[in-house]
C-alpha cells in the first residue's frame, strides 16, 4: 500500500463520530418557556406603567369607595408578591439555572428580604395610611417567611408591615378566611392583587372558557372594589392549562395547537 493511501485511511479511522446532544429534561424545557415572561415583567417599560397605571386607578376607585357608607374604620387589602414586591429575580434566576418553582429556592430568595417595591405601590399605601384606612398584605408566603417578609416590606417603605398587618398562609392557600378576618372590624375599601383568586376564591374556577364568564359575571363587582395587576410568569391562569408537573410540557404543546389557526 502506497504511502499517500496509509494516510488517507489513517485521516478516515480518526474522524470522530458525533454524538446527539441529549434532549434537555422536562424542567428545563419548562424553565426556558418562562424567558420571555420573566424578562417583559423584569425589564419592560410597559410594566412598569402597568404597575403606576394600576395604582393611579387604585386611588380613584378608593376615593369613590370611601365617599360610600360605610360604619367600620376603612381598611385596604393587598397581595404581595408581584403586587406590592418584584420577584421577577428569583424567576430569572430559576429560568436561568433550567429549574422550575420549588420551595427551597424560592424561600433562599424570600430570606434575602431584598425585593424591591413595584411602581406605585408604596405611595398608594401611604395614600391609602393618609386617607384613614389600614392595610393588610395577605399573602400566600409561608409562616415561616413572615419576619424576612416584615423586614423586606418595613425596608423599602410600605406602611403599617408588622405582624397584625402580614397575613400569611395558615394551612391553606384559600385567602376567604383571612379576608373575612379583616372584614369583620374592617369596611374593605379596596383589594388589590396579581391573581383574580386575591378577590375571591371563586375565581380558581377555570373549566368554562378559563374562568372568562366569571369575570364578566361580576365585572361591575371588580371594577367598584378590585385592581389587577399583571403577572405573566405564574399563577392560576397557567395552572389551568398547564395542569400538574408531569403533564405540563404536552398539555402546554396541546393547548397552543388547538387555539392556533
Amino acid at each position: 500500500m502506497s504511502l499517500g493511501l496509509l494516510l488517507i485511511t489513517a485521516c478516515r479511522t480518526t474522524v470522530p463520530t458525533v454524538q446527539a446532544a441529549s434532549a434537555p429534561d422536562a424542567h428545563a424545557r419548562l424553565a426556558q418557556q418562562n424567558v420571555d415572561a420573566v424578562i417583559y415583567q423584569n425589564s419592560s417599560a410597559e410594566v412598569h406603567r402597568l404597575y403606576q397605571q394600576g395604582y393611579e386607578l387604585a386611588r380613584i376607585r378608593l376615593d369613590a369607595n370611601l365617599a360610600r357608607p360605610h360604619t367600620k374604620p376603612p381598611a385596604v387589602i393587598v397581595d404581595i408578591d408581584e403586587t406590592v414586591l418584584d420577584n421577577s429575580p428569583s424567576n430569572a434566576t430559576d429560568a436561568a439555572s433550567g429549574r422550575t418553582f420549588t420551595p427551597v429556592e424560592w424561600k433562599k430568595w424570600t430570606a434575602l428580604a431584598s425585593a424591591k417595591a413595584l411602581p406605585g405601590a408604596v405611595d398608594f399605601l401611604t395614600y391609602a395610611v393618609g386617607k384613614g384606612c389600614e392595610v393588610y398584605y395577605i399573602s400566600n408566603r409561608e409562616m415561616d417567611e413572615e419576619a424576612a417578609t416584615i423586614k423586606n416590606l418595613r425596608e423599602t417603605g410600605f406602611p403599617m408591615a408588622d405582624e397584625a398587618h402580614v397575613l400569611p398562609m395558615a394551612g391553606t392557600s384559600d385567602k376567604t378566611a383571612r379576608r373575612a378576618e379583616v372584614a369583620q372590624t374592617h369596611y374593605i375599601a379596596l383589594l388589590v392583587g396579581d391573581q383574580l383568586t386575591d378577590f375571591d376564591e371563586s375565581f380558581k374556577a377555570r373549566g368554562v372558557d378559563h374562568g372568562k364568564p366569571h369575570v364578566d359575571a361580576l365585572r361591575d363587582t371588580l371594577e367598584r372594589y378590585f385592581i389587577m395587576l399583571p403577572n405573566p410568569m405564574y399563577g392560576t391562569w397557567l395552572n389551568s392549562v398547564s395542569g400538574p408537573e408531569k403533564l405540563k410540557l404536552d398539555n402546554k404543546e396541546h393547548f397552543l395547537r388547538s387555539v392556533g389557526y
